[in-house]
């Protein structure tokens, strides 16, 4: 078998182990088709044995001072950190993102994360409250104990460190789930998991979601569960935790978010800004991009005629190159979904002006390739407007008045991110205070920054992550009232 990694193994109480099956995943390059690799595929007694190991460790985990805690989270900083080049190469063929990115973004977040939210580990504290004469009241946080984080096929290693940082800091355990369609980068990270932090305090478990994901959701020992992916698919795990416990679960789930542009922008700067937004280097696989581009119609003309001369010159190919712009999507099945929503794009009545199915050619004979798209002409009646696509597909609008890219902004269940594009201050932030989403950009693009919180409004999640009260999350706080004689 061509691989990148041989058979791997998932991390289960310090130990690396197979599953209790004896089964395996094979995951696939995107970019060939090619098997690359293996992991187990999970099951409930697997996640039994994780929860029962994470149950035994977060004691003596939150019962460490908490510089000693961040000590062992800036070990696995660091020796993440030492295998970087060979994780982003593992990942690079394993979801089919493009490597230039991949380099600046992926591995340097987690690392960073790491050390952000272990320098907050001592800063967990509590409030006295002075709530009545003569008594003493305060708070203290303690942490839930163990928590599951499920991580999407988008950038699977960055989502199963960053986002698990603040409960390790906090004291909890963690189990990770990575995605079926991309967990070989997760083999790594239980290796490096294994050697510098405590048994159980760190754990995966591989396998299907409807398997591994299911039986972690409703265990009724995990009353924290933190889960990134499609609103559809969020509704689902609300269902399922609340049928086996009252749990707390957060949830950063689709979008599809709008750039405003404002007439007083230059169409140059606005379509490189419209490129960078719709995250083409994840052939448009984030939740967060901009993929509803909204141009007053002084400029929409010619902001769109930049913009194609753009899309047309993106450069699709291998993905470990330095020179690619845009590699496949995931896997077969998500190609066959972008697919299904071009056509109706084209149905419903949208012009297809670039892109819309599979690039021409024999390189693109093989593996899951959709050419960077744009959609001219699409209204909120459209199943483009309102259905997140999650690829390389952009669709474009005018507006002519406030009020009116105001009602059009929010047309949509979603309310992950949005973008305002304006040299009037003044007016951009009117705009941002009307668009219903839970995190703006104004002038810029589909940018994350350290310690801010990220999440979203109406069907686009629950929770906020990436700042303190994503720390906070993931604790529970105890109230204690001294009575004084």
């Amino acid at each position: 078998m061509p691989s990148v990694c041989e058979a791997q193994r998932m991390l289960i109480d310090g130990e690396l182990v197979e599953s209790v099956s004896g089964q395996w995943l094979v995951s696939i390059d995107p970019a060939t088709e090619e098997p690359i690799g293996r992991v187990p595929a999970g099951n409930a007694a697997d996640v039994e044995l994780a929860v029962r190991a994470a149950e035994r460790a977060w004691p003596a985990w939150a019962a460490l001072a908490p510089l000693a805690r961040a000590e062992a989270m800036n070990r696995f900083a660091d020796g993440i950190a030492a295998r970087a080049e060979e994780i982003l190469r593992i990942e690079v063929r394993d979801t089919g993102n493009t490597i230039r990115p991949m380099r600046r973004i992926d591995v340097p977040s987690a690392v960073q994360s790491l050390r952000y939210y272990a320098g907050l580990a001592a800063d967990l504290r509590g409030d006295s409250i002075p709530s009545s004469d003569g008594h003493l009241h305060f708070t203290v946080h303690e942490p839930y104990g163990v928590v599951v984080r499920i991580a999407p096929f988008n950038h699977p290693l960055m989502f199963a460190v960053a986002r698990t940082a603040a409960a390790l800091a906090a004291g909890n355990a963690v189990i990770v789930k990575p995605p079926e369609t991309s967990p070989l980068s997760a083999m790594v990270l239980a290796q490096i998991a294994r050697e510098t932090l405590p048994p159980g305090v760190f754990n995966i478990v591989t396998g299907e979601g409807r398997e591994v994901g299911e039986a972690l959701v409703r265990h009724p020992a995990v009353k924290r569960i933190a889960f990134i992916g499609s609103t559809q698919t969020g509704r689902a795990i609300q269902r399922a935790a609340a049928e086996t416990g009252v749990k707390h679960v957060t949830l950063e789930l689709g979008g599809k978010n709008p750039m405003i542009v404002f007439p007083d922008c230059d169409p140059e700067r606005i379509a490189e800004a419209a490129i960078a937004g719709m995250n083409f280097s994840w052939q448009g696989q984030s939740c967060g991009s901009l993929s509803r581009l909204l141009v007053h119609e002084d400029i929409h003309d010619r902001v769109l005629e930049a913009l194609l001369e753009r899309v047309r010159a993106l450069r699709l190919g291998d993905p470990m190159s330095e020179s690619t712009d845009v590699g496949p999507v995931n896997s077969a099945a998500h190609r066959q979904r972008i697919l299904e929503h071009c056509a109706n794009a084209r149905a419903d009545g949208a012009r297809c002006l670039v892109g819309g199915g599979p690039p021409e050619g024999e390189a693109f004979a093989r593996g899951y390739w959709v050419a960077p798209t744009v959609f001219a002409d699409v209204t909120p009646d459209m199943r483009l407007w309102q259905q997140e696509v999650f690829g390389p597909v952009l669709a474009v609008s005018r507006w002519r008045d406030v009020e009116q890219v105001v009602e059009l902004a929010n047309a949509s269940e979603y309310g992950l991110t949005a973008a305002i594009w304006s040299h009037d201050i003044d007016a951009a932030l009117r705009m941002a205070q009307r668009v219903r989403s839970g995190h703006l950009w104004i002038n810029g693009s589909s940018m994350h920054f350290l310690g801010v919180p990220f999440g979203g409004m109406k069907s686009s999640g629950v929770g906020r992550e990436e700042g303190r009260e994503e720390l906070l999350s993931y604790t529970e706080t105890k109230t204690i009232n001294i009575i004084l004689s």
